[in-house]
């Protein structure tokens, strides 16, 4: 693969270094090539290392080219956890949302790792590996405090123990299989199987106190999808009204219209059924108006109520926009 020339030599000269490390021998020509320079350059470059200490050796002849000495490694670039974290999740970022093109972003993660200490790599490893991105928002930084044991457990499938304190205050222990991480809305999540309830659970990061790893191991089930059980578990959770609305589409235009939090949907013949929950009827309302098909309120009344005063208000601001026209 041809790596991208910088446009500063100092960058080019840690290129060369880079290049020599990541594929042993390579010729002037090779090095000339994939750094977009002469070859008279590239001997500079190279001699410019051996003045800075670290020891090249240059062959010659139709089978020459340039090495580092066997057995020289660049010292272990030193991060803090919190360091490690904030670039793996940086990097995991760039590649999920595709922000840029996310190949750089891979080999910037396999040269970081090829300098860090063993342990630091594995957690920034752990962290690649078993995190998602719901949407592209941020969370507090007190959330994050377990991410890294949570993120080493799914990537190993080794259990954790949890103490976790729900939305009305009471806490609990419990053994928890972590599959995966997601952030959301705001907030991380961790899925998995809660050996207390038996069953798939999603707990928040910001209401878990306690988190420790445990030498347990597990089977994650195949093909499992973080983002699917949290968008899931959010559309599901008990609210104040439950609900049910029948689509005039398809499945797969609903799913493309819908964000996934919103409720749970399912082909009903012609039309879609989608079942919900929320507490705030005038704001789903408004998530109804904006929908381009028809649909059927079957359940609630205050849902139908809602839609109402919000046809009400719309056709009010269209006779007072008229009104000023004249």
């Amino acid at each position: 693969m041809k790596e991208e020339a910088a446009s500063h030599p100092a960058s080019r000269i840690l290129a060369v270094l880079d290049l020599l490390q990541t594929c042993g021998r390579l010729s002037g020509g090779e090095l000339s090539i994939r750094l977009g320079v002469d070859r008279r350059t590239v001997r500079r470059y190279v001699a410019c290392l051996e003045e800075m200490g670290i020891p090249v050796t240059a062959g010659r002849g139709p089978h020459g080219g340039y090495e580092l000495v066997p057995g020289y490694k660049l010292p272990p670039m030193m991060f803090t956890g919190g360091e490690a974290l904030a670039l793996s999740l940086g990097l995991t970022a760039v590649r999920q949302f595709a922000w840029i093109d996310p190949e750089p972003a891979a080999r910037a993660q396999a040269k970081l790792e090829r300098v860090m200490p063993a342990k630091v790599k594995g957690r920034m490893r752990a962290v690649s590996e078993s995190v998602e991105f719901a949407r592209a928002t941020g969370a507090t930084a007190a959330e994050s405090g377990f991410l890294p044991v949570l993120s080493a457990g799914a990537h190993a499938r080794l259990g954790v123990r949890l103490a976790y304190r729900d939305q009305s205050g009471r806490q609990t222990g419990r053994d928890f299989d972590p599959y995966g991480l997601a952030l959301h809305g705001g907030h991380w999540y961790t899925a998995g199987y809660c050996h207390l309830r038996r069953g798939l659970r999603t707990f928040r990061l910001d209401r878990v106190t306690e988190a420790h790893e445990q030498a347990r191991s597990f089977e994650r089930p195949a093909g499992f999808d973080i983002v699917a059980q949290l968008l899931h578990s959010i559309a599901t959770l008990p609210r104040r009204f439950a609900i049910e609305v029948a689509l005039e589409t398809d499945l797969e235009s609903a799913r493309r219209e819908l964000f996934g939090a919103i409720g749970v949907l399912e082909p009903e013949g012609r039309r879609v059924r989608m079942l919900s929950q929320a507490d705030d009827l005038d704001w789903f309302a408004r998530e109804l108006a904006r929908l381009p098909w028809p649909f059927e309120v079957r359940q609630p009344v205050e849902l139908k109520d809602a839609l109402r005063r919000l046809g009400g208000r719309l056709l009010k601001a269209a006779r007072l926009t008229s009104v000023n026209k004249r």
